[in-house]
């Protein structure tokens, strides 16, 4: 009787580990946050008009030729119509299984207007995630 239970007991366990492993080879962008810092610690979503503003993603499992796109929108801006797109930029992965993070910033000193922006995040080409943040 023991025999018999066995081999379904390796099968149960080569299922797990199949199922494991395939959850960390997939591609995933997350955890999209706004922070003074390119490394995402010095989290914050109110700016002053001279700070420098980051855009920082967490991005795992990449191959080569993965690209991540941002495009930043001022969504109430005096001065501006709403949601008007102010710029984009694409980051290319160049090495194979990236994982870590990735940002994208304008540099202190650039001067922006008192309202409220946005910045939609992509993942070869799909939309995955839309951070706020506001200027005081």
């Amino acid at each position: 009787m023991k025999t018999r239970n066995l081999p379904i007991l390796l099968a149960i366990i080569t299922l797990i580990a199949a199922s494991l492993a395939c959850s960390f080879t997939e591609l995933s962008l997350t955890n999209g946050r706004t922070a003074f810092d390119g490394d995402g610690k010095q989290l914050t979503s109110i700016f002053a008009p001279t700070d420098a503003i980051y855009v920082v993603a967490d991005l795992a499992n990449a191959p080569v030729g993965t690209v991540v796109a941002s495009k930043w929108f001022a969504v109430s801006v005096e001065g501006e119509a709403p949601n008007t797109l102010i710029d984009e930029a694409d980051i290319v992965i160049e090495e194979e299984g990236f994982s870590g993070t990735v940002h994208f910033f304008f540099p202190a000193g650039s001067d922006w207007a008192v309202g409220t922006y946005a910045v939609e995040l992509y993942l070869n080409g799909a939309l995955v995630q839309t951070v706020t943040y506001s200027i005081q």
